[in-house]
């Protein structure tokens, strides 16, 4: 699914276009994604978008009074269309605007969400109980070593925990681990904060690589000028089972760790 770096790919491909825009029209198609499609939605015809930015995998597009909340879910993008274009079978929802553009989302598997919020969009309940973001300042080696002590849980599923940290996706958190030579099932109160140290500096230095590059290239994500991202080039052990370690040639592993395929170097990982 959209992680947090093809998430931020699309804010940052849809907010020129979208930014003190006004919107004349919103047309929904389908209303029953993940949560249906609210009927007041139409409350955002007329306004003109003040600010966007990411929380999470979500996106909080800010209008004059309210705002809508976005989730691509597991197959969702948002397009921007510079010229009329007849919807397909998954183009749910489409935002025109007095540009003549017009935000288009399309979602074959509809577990993506698209919510008005007449008040402050980060007290949304969706929203509130949210960690800190990994890019931020309040993600620090305290931070997360604090939060762990004594959780015996797997620390890969402790990373890919939003109300610990948001955004770690299970691609990012393989990718991560692997960096900081941690092995994915080990218990999370039993990682030392001078690991988590290095393991804070791997989601940095991944999260902040795969914005830059454009999101992982996956099948079912396309950002909004409908290029792939490329970030899938340069993984290490995500998608790599079988084959040699990058780092010291043993074949990497994959594991079924919290319900989700697992990748790692038995050797670099411990």
């Amino acid at each position: 699914m959209p992680e947090l770096p093809e998430v931020e790919t699309t804010l940052r491909g849809i907010e020129p276009y979208l930014l003190n825009q006004r919107i004349t029209r919103v047309i929904v198609r389908q209303p029953k994604l993940r949560w249906p499609v609210p009927a007041h939605v139409c409350k955002a015809e007329g306004q003109r978008f003040v600010s966007l930015k990411r929380r999470g995998k979500y996106l909080l597009l800010s209008l004059e009074h309210g705002g809508l909340i976005i989730h691509l879910g597991m197959s969702g993008s948002l397009r921007i269309l510079k010229q009329p274009l007849a919807p397909g079978k998954h183009d749910h929802i489409d935002v025109e605007l007095d540009t003549g553009l017009c935000l288009r989302f399309n979602d074959p598997r509809r577990f993506g969400a698209f919510l008005w919020v007449d008040g402050d969009m980060e007290s949304h309940e969706l929203l509130r109980d949210l960690g800190p973001e990994p890019l931020s300042a309040d993600f620090t080696t305290d931070y997360l070593y604090l939060r762990s002590r004594d959780r015996k849980t797997a620390i890969k599923n402790f990373i890919m925990n939003a109300h610990i940290v948001v955004g770690v996706g299970n691609i990012y958190a393989s990718e991560s681990l692997f960096m900081a030579g941690i092995h994915p099932q080990r218990a999370a109160g039993r990682v030392s904060k001078q690991r988590y140290e290095g393991l804070v500096a791997a989601i940095r230095d991944v999260l902040s690589r795969a914005i830059k590059q454009g999101g992982t290239s996956l099948r079912d994500f396309v950002n909004s000028d409908g290029a792939p991202g490329y970030f899938a080039q340069e993984l290490l052990v995500y998608d790599r089972g079988g084959s040699d370690c990058f780092q010291c040639g043993a074949p990497v592993r994959q594991k079924v760790i919290g319900q989700r395929s697992s990748y790692y170097c038995p050797a670099c990982q411990h």
